[in-house]
């Protein structure tokens, strides 16, 4: 079962309600001004509606989609009061989330059947929290009993491999690391290596975060991969894209641009805690039918969580 249960435990509840509780403040804020004076849901609170939504990082087409389904379902039932909206709301983004494969029920940071060792090529801008995020999840797996060992190959950046190693360190992880202009395949390469030899259940390799020239990246990243396969043929198992959650329709432009230079698998939202745009994690998810699979909500190291949907709604979407 690992160290978590499939039940959130009440720090994770705790910690992604005080993650979200500035999105929520902002969100329910301007919902109450959107129906005062109002019993039903018309129009105008659907108007209104449409732009708490827009300006809480949803995003345009994920708003109006949305929008439908609340109209569609007052025309139904003729008569829906603004107490009700919010249920409403709550029900339509939880089942959007889970027609974009965000149904996901577990807390467990798990590595499937048979994959081992487990390789997630993590990608993402700098100053996304990308390294941090390395960190956490390298944590986290191995509070599950995970041998876990990290691949400094975002060789463009000193600081970026001093940081990872850091957090090898702080972790008590494995890393491989060739120093600041390496070759990153080869810091690949030999990070698979010497996993093998370990035999490492999870391996997660830092890549540079470049976005200046994407062919350049869509060439560096196509030859990490090409380099992984030759020790490991079905490597990496997970591209895992780090973005900024606070950064709003930035992270959704980010997105393009990573899932036009690489196959991203998988999506991590950090910094949510820090910002009203949690709306983000809903748009994201809509738009690109990846799925989020980690958000940061705090500082500690267990605040990166393995996101939950049920449990995300329900933070987002409670008044108490």
């Amino acid at each position: 079962m690992g160290f978590f249960s499939k039940l959130f435990t009440k720090e994770n509840k705790e910690s992604l309600d005080q993650g979200l509780a500035k999105t929520k403040e902002s969100f329910f804020g301007k919902l109450a001004k959107a129906i005062a004076g109002k019993n039903t849901v018309d129009a105008d609170v659907l108007d209104n509606l449409e732009e708490i939504l827009i300006t809480g990082d949803v995003g345009v087409n994920t708003t109006i989609k949305i929008i439908k389904r609340i109209e569609a379902r007052v025309e139904k039932d003729k008569y829906v009061s603004t107490n009700e909206l919010n249920g409403i709301l709550k029900d339509e983004v939880s089942k959007l989330l889970t027609e974009n494969n965000n149904n996901n029920q577990t807390t467990e940071f798990t590595t499937p059947e048979g994959k081992k060792p487990y390789v997630i090529m993590v990608v993402g801008v700098n100053g996304v929290g990308k390294t941090t995020t390395i960190g956490k999840l390298s944590h986290q797996f191995k509070t599950a009993g995970k041998v876990v060992v990290l691949g400094a190959a975002d060789t463009f950046r000193a600081a970026a491999v001093d940081q990872l190693t850091i957090w090898s360190e702080r972790v008590g992880v494995a890393i491989v690391s060739q120093g600041m202009g390496a070759d990153p395949a080869s810091v690949a390469f030999d990070t698979l290596s010497s996993a093998k030899a370990k035999d490492a259940d999870v391996v997660i390799i830092d890549t540079a975060g470049r976005l200046h020239n994407k062919v350049n990246l869509m060439n560096e990243l196509t030859k990490i991969k090409n380099v992984m396969k030759k020790v490991i043929p079905d490597a990496p198992h997970e591209v895992l894209l780090v973005l900024d959650g606070s950064t709003g329709q930035n992270a959704i432009e980010q997105c393009k641009q990573f899932t036009a230079a690489t196959d991203v698998t998988a999506l991590a939202v950090t910094k949510l805690d820090g910002t009203a745009k949690g709306g983000v994690v809903i748009g994201i998810s809509d738009e690109f039918k990846i799925p989020v699979k980690y958000i940061g909500v705090g500082e500690k190291m267990t605040d990166l969580q393995v996101f939950n949907s049920t449990e995300f709604v329900d933070s987002l979407f409670s008044k108490a």
